[in-house]
């Protein structure tokens, strides 16, 4: 196993450590899990960028990096509804959003053909990491200014969420096949 798939999961096992730490009733525990959360984003970007600059791109990771993300940020979004820091109707959104475009890219690959990441799915995952790490911080330091910084990030990735998904559906529409309906 080459070095960036390693990462990959690492940031996998990362995402049951961010839970348990997260539900754990002490002081600085969801301050913890937001370090947590921010290490295992950040292991997204290396893993991404040793892949490709040394040629280590393999389709184990090809699988298995996409759904390591998607596992991280659905984790950490119900999670913050449990305990009332997003709505539960927003998350939906986001992660509907997201089995949607991994079916459109499970089709693709069937037919051999690789759907990038475009400039708004990456906005869209930037907005949502910055969104998480706030609500994680609970708004800190926003909230000494009384500015609701962590909802304004959230409904922002919402946004985005939602025109990246349209982007993607309607720039790949022909791989629905519609006409075999």
């Amino acid at each position: 196993m080459n070095l960036p798939n390693k990462i990959t999961l690492i940031r996998v096992l990362m995402v049951p450590i961010f839970l348990i730490i997260f539900n754990l009733d002490f002081q600085y525990s969801t301050y913890i899990a937001a370090i947590i959360f921010i290490l295992a984003s950040l292991t997204d970007t290396l893993d991404g960028y040793i892949a490709r600059s040394r040629n280590l791109v393999t389709n184990f990771g090809k699988f298995v990096d996409p759904l390591a993300d998607k596992v991280l940020v659905s984790a950490a979004l119900i999670s913050l509804v449990e305990v009332g820091k997003a709505p539960a109707w927003i998350v939906i959104v986001i992660i509907a959003r997201e089995f949607t475009i991994t079916g459109f890219r499970v089709i693709a690959a069937s037919e051999g053909i690789t759907i990038a990441a475009s400039p708004l799915g990456k906005l869209k995952t930037v907005t949502q990491l910055i969104a998480i790490i706030a609500l994680l911080l609970n708004n800190f330091p926003f909230r000494i200014i009384n500015i609701p910084f962590d909802i304004i990030m959230l409904y922002i990735s919402l946004l985005f969420t939602i025109l990246s998904g349209i982007d993607y559906i309607y720039k790949n529409k022909d791989l629905l096949k519609l006409d075999e309906i």
